[in-house]
Parts: C-alpha cells; structure tokens; sequence
C-alpha cells in the first residue's frame, strides 16, 4: 500500500509549536504581512531575521510526540511507499526519526541565499547577515514559504498523490493552498481519503472517513491498525 501523508499545525502544536496564526489573526504576536511575505523582508530585513531567529532558538526547547513517533514507525513498515508531506517548517519529525519527509513550505533549520539560489542547513542567527557558505555573499533568508511565493516540489508531491492508495491529512486547517487541495487531487486519482484532526476541517467533507480527536491519539491507533 501506497500512503501519502499530509501534516499540518495541529501535530506539531501538541508538541508546544505554536500554530501559524491566533484567533486574532496574528503569529506569534506580528501581522503575518510584517514577517511572512518577501515585501517584509524588502522593507524591514532586521524584523524579519529576528523573528524567525527567535523561532529557530525556540524549537530546540520542543521535541517530536506520539504522532511524529507513529508516523515513523509507519515509515520503518512500509520504507518507500510511504511519503510525509509536511507544512510545517520545524524538523519534528526528523527527529522522531522520519526520513521521507517533503517540507512543501520550507525548513526553519535552514538558510536560502538569495544570490546564488542555494540552500543551507543553518541552526544559527540569520540577523546579522552572515556569509553565504556557498557563494560568499551576505544574502541569506529563512528557507521559508512565504506568502506570494511558491511551495516547493509541488511536481513531486502531484506524482505521489498520483501513485496513492491512500492520502490522510493530520492536524491541518484545510484553508491553505495548495495543500488544502490534496485531497481532491487524491480522490480524482482513485486513493481513499482520511482525516485525522482535532476537529473538522474546512474540506472536511471531502474526505472518505474523519476521525477526530488529538493527533498524538488518534494517529498511533491507525498506524496499529495498519500494522494488525
């Protein structure tokens, strides 16, 4: 069986990640127009570095939970034919020992210069403009999605949606694009659709089967279903 798996804020939040935005519109306490777009960056670099350079310090005080462990655990049964398709930014579930992992909105544990196109594995501050290690110049950003911007490797995730038996999305809101359209793209191509989330989602009525209720309970019981 061919699994793609979806996940969202709503897994990582039970590790105490904080989810991209409040009940106020904002995250972590900024309008996402002051440090999520490339015009925040333009008009006021300093902000943004900090921001996320505040972040990054901030993961090391988090760890992975039961989903991440389960969802791990599914990847040691299944190898290849299981594909974790994240939009968070935090490394959660490499750490609980995933390795098929596609981060569509980039990884806040690395660096992209923006003159000579590559990316870094960085665990430092970005705020002080340090070298490219590639091409020398001081032009790094947080390797991140930003809104206006494209996700990466959409190609590639079209293709596994393409190949699933099965496509399950755990803790997201189903209000982002184009993640919140996986699910649509999987039914057109013949998989079975589950949701696993905390409550209903905005396409919630899209999917085959949803189950809710925390992800740290509810995705460690379907991964000992699939192993029974």
């Amino acid at each position: 069986m061919k699994i793609v798996v979806l996940t969202g804020a709503g897994i990582s939040a039970e590790s105490g990640v904080p989810t991209f935005r409040d009940a106020d519109g904002l995250w972590e306490g900024h309008r996402v127009e002051d440090v999520a777009t490339p015009e925040a960056f333009e008009r006021a670099p300093e902000v943004v570095h900090r921001f996320y350079d505040e972040r990054r310090r901030s993961l090391q005080q988090v760890g992975p939970n039961a989903a991440h462990a389960a969802l791990s655990r599914l990847e040691q049964l299944l190898g290849s034919d299981l594909l974790v398709v994240t939009q968070n930014i935090d490394d959660l579930h490499e750490r609980a020992g995933s390795r098929r992992v596609l981060h569509m909105h980039g990884e806040l544990l690395s660096a992209l210069c923006v003159s000579c196109e590559g990316r870094f594995a960085w665990d430092g501050d970005l705020v002080d403009e340090p070298p490219c290690p590639g091409c020398g110049h001081a032009g790094l950003r947080p390797d991140v999605v930003w809104f206006g911007e494209m996700p990466y490797e959409l190609d590639l995730i079209d293709r596994a949606l393409q190949d699933a038996d099965l496509f399950v999305s755990v803790g997201t809101s189903g209000a982002v694009y184009p993640a919140a359209g996986f699910v649509r793209a999987a039914t057109a191509y013949g998989a079975a659709t589950l949701e696993l989330n905390l409550e209903p989602s905005a396409g919630s009525h899209f999917f085959d089967e949803s189950r809710y209720g925390p992800a740290g309970t509810l995705v460690p019981a379907w991964v000992d279903e699939l192993h029974a």
